[in-house]
């Protein structure tokens, strides 16, 4: 088969399309997937500049989502049958044989749920580590509920353009952050009730404002850095903050947040596939199932912003380390 082989760690020019062997099922709950889109996220540019989780292994093929069509089923694979569309968020970290720039993949069923019927395969192949990562931050880590006031950072990217619709879908109030007024648009059309043009707003008396000088109840980071601390701020006391990158705890102290009694949460949604917990990785399938169910209800979408033939992964990568897209980016697969 063709697939995206990462040669070693570096710049774009280390992924290259190679011929290498389509894999075998091997156990009888396993499931061959024909893949036809392959979503891009920073975690793919962020192991292919700095290695993978796995450095005995000197080659990789990367990327977390996919989206495709059964292909052959094991002997005891009950929930597919060949022909199904599917998606999921598996693989590509940098174990042998897994990993979805590549025309295949070998999936335990499990880990595997139907397409939304209602979007491509490339908008599937978008959305399921970004529809798991805002899930586990809003709805496991901080329990959002209706009502209550939510800050999301970066609303117009990948994960937080997801994390606005995840928070309506709840009842949340919510505010955000945007570049431009491109974006602002976006995160309307999204339901957000307060975008924030941080460039020309101070975000944290706007969101001081906003909430009659108390803070949200709930913040979300997927920016990091001096971001983290300066939303403590933004808080209300006894709030919670949950991000999705490690704190710098160089560029500031927790005074703060500690201040305010805040509670803060992380969030790596990658732990389950890292520590290999079944229970956690069954329970990220049944968000990729439930949401599939709101997306064909009408209640959740994606912005799909750019698509690249699979030969063009290095270029997808290039514009997706500009830190500024809106929206997804997909590989498609034919």
């Amino acid at each position: 088969m063709k697939a995206i082989v990462m040669t070693q760690a570096g710049d774009v020019d280390v992924l290259q399309l190679q011929e290498v062997a389509t894999p075998t099922i091997k156990q009888p709950t396993e499931i061959l997937v024909k893949i036809k889109a392959a979503g891009i996220n920073p975690i793919d540019t962020k192991i292919r500049s700095r290695g993978t989780f796995y450095p005995e292994y000197s080659h990789a093929i990367l990327g977390c989502d996919g989206a495709g069509i059964v292909e052959s089923v094991g002997s005891q694979v009950t929930k597919f049958k060949v022909g199904d569309e599917v998606y999921f968020c598996s693989g590509g970290l940098g174990k042998p044989n897994t990993g979805n720039y590549a025309e295949y993949a070998v999936i335990e069923q499990d880990f595997v749920t139907f397409k939304p019927q209602s979007l491509s395969f490339a908008e599937s192949a978008c959305l399921p580590l970004v529809l798991i990562t805002a899930w586990e931050s809003l709805f496991d880590r901080v329990n959002l509920s209706q009502d209550q006031t939510v800050l999301i950072h970066g609303g117009a990217g990948g994960v937080g353009h997801v994390a606005i619709q995840l928070a309506k879908i709840k009842g949340a109030k919510v505010a955000t952050t945007v570049s431009n007024p491109d974006k602002e648009r976006l995160v309307r059309k999204l339901g957000a009730d307060l975008p924030i043009l941080y460039q020309q707003q101070d975000f944290i008396q706007t969101t001081l404002d906003w909430t009659n000088g108390k803070g949200v109840d709930v913040a979300f980071d997927t920016i990091g850095g001096k971001t983290f601390f300066d939303t403590c701020k933004a808080v209300k006391v006894y709030g919670d903050i949950v991000t999705i990158l490690e704190p710098d705890s160089s560029i500031d102290t927790l005074k703060v947040a500690r201040n305010r009694n805040l509670r803060i949460s992380l969030e790596l949604m990658l732990t389950p596939a890292l520590m290999n917990l079944r229970e956690a990785l069954l329970h990220q399938t049944d968000i990729l199932q439930q949401c599939a169910t709101w997306i064909d209800e009408g209640k959740l979408t994606v912005h799909l912003n750019q698509t690249f033939p699979l030969q063009e992964a290095s270029i997808a990568h290039k514009i997706m380390e500009t830190g500024s897209v809106t929206g997804k980016i997909a590989l498609l697969i034919t």
